[in-house]
C-alpha cells in the first residue's frame, strides 16, 4: 500500500487531534466526507492507525510517580523471555514495556501513586518474576519532551 498526499494529511492531522470530525477532516484533506471516512478505514484496516484513544496526564490523576526501570535477565532466564514478557504485560503498573538490545533486556516505564505505592510493587510483584537479576529505577523529575506524533512529509513516499 502506497500513502499518497491525502492519506498523509488525514494522518498529521489525526495525530494532532484524533477528535477531528470526518467532516473537518474533508475540509482540509479536500475531498468529500464519505471519501474521507473510506480512506480512515483503509488506513485502520491496513494497521497504519492502529487506535484512537484519549492521552491522560498521569500526575492530574494521582499517579505522581512515573519510574523508567531497567531489567537484566539472568543468562540462565533466557529460554523463558516469552514467560517473563507475558508477566511484564499483565502488570497494571507498566504502562509500557520494550524489549532491548544492550546493556539491559528490559525497560518498563512504571506509574505508581506515590513512591511508598512504587516500593510495594517492586516488592510483591516485578522481584516475584522468576528470571530477574538485576533491576535499576530511575524517577523521572520532569517531561522535557513527549512526542506521539510521527509527522509525514507529504513529498515523501511511503510504501506500507
Amino acid at each position: 500500500m502506497v500513502l499518497d498526499k491525502i492519506d498523509k494529511q488525514i494522518l498529521n492531522t489525526l495525530q494532532e487531534n484524533g477528535r477531528t470530525t470526518n467532516s473537518r477532516l474533508s475540509k482540509i484533506v479536500g475531498i468529500s466526507a464519505p471519501s474521507t471516512l473510506e480512506r480512515v478505514k483503509r488506513l485502520e484496516n491496513a494497521g497504519i492507525i492502529s487506535y484512537f484513544t484519549a492521552v491522560l496526564d498521569p500526575e492530574s490523576i494521582g499517579f505522581s510517580i512515573i519510574a523508567m526501570v531497567n531489567i537484566s535477565l539472568s543468562l540462565s532466564s533466557l529460554s523463558s523471555v516469552a514467560d517473563i514478557k507475558k508477566k511484564f504485560s499483565l502488570l497494571d503498573e507498566v504502562i509500557e514495556c520494550y524489549q532491548i538490545a544492550g546493556a539491559n533486556d528490559f525497560i518498563l516505564k512504571v506509574v505508581a501513586k506515590d513512591i511508598k505505592t512504587y516500593g510495594e510493587f517492586m516488592n510483591t510483584k516485578l522481584t516475584q518474576i522468576n528470571g530477574i537479576q538485576v533491576i535499576k529505577s530511575s524517577f523521572i523529575i520532569d517531561n522535557v519532551k513527549e512526542k506521539r506524533i510521527f509527522t509525514l512529509s507529504l513529498d515523501e513516499e511511503y510504501i506500507v
